[in-house]
């Protein structure tokens, strides 16, 4: 149902403009919670707040329960996401050691070969500048062109070439693992941007039907003491 609800709303979602988003202000589990609560209580209420206060049952009552589907919905997605990206980000941790000692060996593997070599070497030189992730990455795909490129050197040093094949791959797949890694650190995520404007819709109308409801029932305690909200209360 959260799914339909979410597939539903997508195209509204997509229209807030940025700087319409609200940051959640609570849990969301608090939230969806808070809504479904307050969507019941007004339900008994529905007659006297469209004819007392004009508020849009259609609009912002009856449809409480699939914004908050949609937040639901949206909110699984993100931290399905940035689980995943924390996963990446732990492998990473685990795997980069091993990917820089490669570079380091080669770089100490071509050293030796191409001792001979001043035009080899310089390259060598070249490649081993730089000292991030991302530089890393890079020098094992560059090492491994410059040892197929020039084997005679290598295997006369009794080089392994198929190191070079290894490190081809490694650095593809570290490339994709370090993407992966990063999207754990961007609060800017599409998932999150879908997450934050569908808490942004469900509090839009929260806060009409709150509003209306505090406005009809002022001198209802009993009635007006549903449309407060106990997070914000504490």
């Amino acid at each position: 149902m959260s799914k339909d609800n979410y597939d539903q709303k997508l195209v509204v979602l997509n229209t807030i403009a940025h700087n319409e988003v609200k940051i959640p202000n609570m849990p969301i589990d608090v939230a969806l919670q808070e809504a479904e609560n307050l969507f019941v209580w007004a339900s008994e209420d529905q007659k006297d707040l469209i004819h007392n206060s004009g508020l849009d049952w259609a609009m912002h009552g009856a449809d409480l329960p699939i914004r908050a589907g949609a937040l639901r919905h949206a909110q699984s997605i993100w931290i399905s996401e940035r689980y995943s990206q924390e996963e990446a980000n732990k492998i990473w941790n685990e795997a980069s050691p091993k990917a820089y000692k490669l570079r380091d060996d080669l770089l100490d593997d071509f050293r030796y070969a191409f001792r001979k070599r001043k035009d080899l070497l310089s390259r060598v030189r070249e490649i081993s500048n730089g000292r991030s992730d991302a530089d890393m990455i890079q020098d094992l795909s560059n090492l491994s062109v410059l040892g197929k490129s020039n084997p005679e050197e290598l295997t006369a040093s009794k080089f392994k070439m198929e190191k070079l094949d290894k490190a081809a791959k490694l650095s593809n797949d570290m490339a994709e693992l370090l993407a992966k890694a990063n999207g754990a650190t961007q609060e800017n995520s599409v998932a999150k941007s879908i997450r934050d404007k569908a808490f942004t819709y469900l509090k839009e109308s929260v806060d009409e039907v709150r509003a209306a409801g505090k406005y009809v029932f002022k001198e209802d305690p009993e009635r007006f003491k549903g449309y407060i909200s106990r997070y914000h209360k504490k």
